[in-house]
């Protein structure tokens, strides 16, 4: 399906087991997206932060970001894109092992999508995955740059 393989993956997670079983899932489900992993929240901050993306790039990318890693954690990396207009529209879906009702609050007011408990919600995530790479497809988010100019010129 086209929907599916316009839409890239970046995924996020310092633990090479919980990276290997969510690329293996998202494959097992179907889904034949491009995916890049990244190991932690730095260098996931180099990547969004690092000046090398072009603007189309960030239109068509899902980040999974893994809550608890080393160095800068996962809810600073997403306080950190919701800040910046350029990245901000990128869907943000929140992988950790906690169910904590304060934890998922939190992760909610700073902006991400969906928050999955992994590894036992498979199905939630994929379908999560689904989900947001259909509606990246099918809603056009605008460009913030974009935005800012048009509704200056009025």
């Amino acid at each position: 399906m086209a929907t599916e393989q316009s839409v890239n993956i970046i995924l996020v997670e310092d633990d090479d087991g919980h990276a290997v079983l969510v690329e293996k899932n998202l494959r097992r489900a179907g889904l034949v997206n491009g995916f890049q992993r990244l190991r932690d929240g730095q260098e996931a901050l180099d990547y969004f932060f690092g000046g090398d993306l072009a603007r189309a790039d960030l239109q068509q990318l899902v980040v999974l970001l893994d809550v608890n890693m080393p160095r800068v954690n996962g809810v600073e990396v997403l306080r950190r894109m919701k800040q910046e207009a350029a990245i901000a529209a990128i869907p943000v879906i929140m992988l950790t092992t906690t169910d904590d009702p304060r934890e998922i609050a939190h992760c909610y007011e700073v902006g991400c999508n969906v928050y999955i408990t992994k590894p036992v919600e498979y199905d939630d995530f994929i379908e999560a995955v689904r989900r947001l790479g259909f509606f990246l497809q099918v809603v056009k988010l605008p460009t913030p740059g974009v935005v800012s100019r048009e509704s200056g010129s009025r």
